[in-house]
């Protein structure tokens, strides 16, 4: 996710996947990693060796400060091993209060501890984008954001946001924001660059939406649908996305049934495991055991490839990456 999280890219067998190593589940891991020599780490499971490991060079553009003085990297981060990742909007209406914010989320987290900086200008955004393209080769970005006090819930900024990335370098973009108000802000989304969408339910069953996302559960699944059945009409089958993290409450059955309808309009259900963030009111929430994501990959998997729609079709954002998930190797 572009929003802060435990977790740290590192490159498995040629495979980068996102990986929490800095919260209390990774200390009770099996996994460890050791020095096999100077130029070579191993991944070992129980202090048997089973694979070779290495993390990603700290990007290039890391090192680099926009022309009023910001560090590159307060503006933009970069996720696995290509894409750029920023939260344009630091800042979320429910995040301060209990009774409306997600239990998981970390937003004001890396505001408060100075890491990031709590509006990034569309300028600024334009002038990271191009310098991580150039010195980088980052091929897509993803623009998320916490939920302002407006109706588009968001929308208008990335629409400024996109308009200035696009105009100074080709970089697809996948932009993240809840429902907005009036669906004609997807066109003017697209209109302004944006190639896919993400509009993320993050749980299904209305039970668990109104005690995890408290905030969130006042719109109803039932609205998410009818913006995603307007959002595919603009960004077409597979651009539109919704984040499900299972092991929030949510059963497999209905895991499943709300992956089915997602698929069958058109949308892609990006599966990930819940992982709990350090400091959140979930940092002690167990992670879903290894055997019940596999089974829920499996099915979702199948249903994916019925329906023809493959992680490799959509143009930017977290299913095209797929280093949070697993869901990808399940499609075919």
């Amino acid at each position: 996710m572009a929003g802060p999280s435990d977790h740290k890219a590192v490159t498995v067998d040629g495979t980068t996947v996102m990986v929490p190593i800095y919260d209390s589940l990774a200390a009770r891991s099996p996994y460890s990693i050791r020095n096999q020599s100077s130029a070579e780490l191993a991944l070992e499971r129980h202090g048997e060796a089973i694979s070779s490991i290495s993390f990603p060079q700290q990007p290039q553009f890391y090192n680099l400060t926009t022309t009023d003085g910001i560090p590159y990297w307060k503006i933009a981060l970069l996720h696995s091993r290509d894409v750029l990742a920023t939260t344009v909007l630091q800042t979320c209406i429910r995040y301060g209060d209990t009774t409306t914010s997600c239990q998981f989320c970390a937003i004001g987290q890396s505001l408060e501890f100075g890491r990031t900086i709590a509006r990034k200008t569309p300028a600024q955004l334009s002038e990271v984008a191009e310098a991580a393209v150039r010195l980088d080769g980052v091929k897509h970005l993803v623009m998320t954001s916490g939920t302002p006090n407006t109706s588009d819930r968001g929308a208008a900024y990335l629409v400024e946001c996109a308009t200035a990335i696009k105009a100074r370098v080709s970089l697809p973009i996948q932009a993240q924001c809840e429902p907005p108000d009036d669906f004609v802000w997807f066109d003017r989304m697209k209109t302004a660059g944006v190639d896919s969408l993400g509009m993320h339910l993050e749980a299904a069953d209305p039970q668990v939406r109104a005690k995890i996302m408290p905030g969130k559960a006042t719109v109803p699944v039932e609205d998410y649908f009818e913006a995603f059945a307007a959002a595919v009409k603009v960004f077409d089958w597979r651009q539109v996305s919704t984040y499900l993290l299972a092991g929030l409450g949510d059963s497999l059955d209905t895991l499943l049934e709300v992956s089915d309808r997602l698929i069958q309009i058109g949308v892609y259900p990006f599966v990930v495991p819940f992982v709990p963030i350090t400091g959140t009111l979930l940092a002690n929430h167990p992670a879903p055991e290894s055997e019940w994501m596999f089974t829920l990959y499996k099915h979702i998997g199948a249903q994916l490839k019925q329906a023809r729609m493959s992680s490799a079709d959509v143009k930017a954002g977290c299913a095209k990456c797929g280093a949070c998930s697993a869901i990808s190797n399940f499609e075919s």
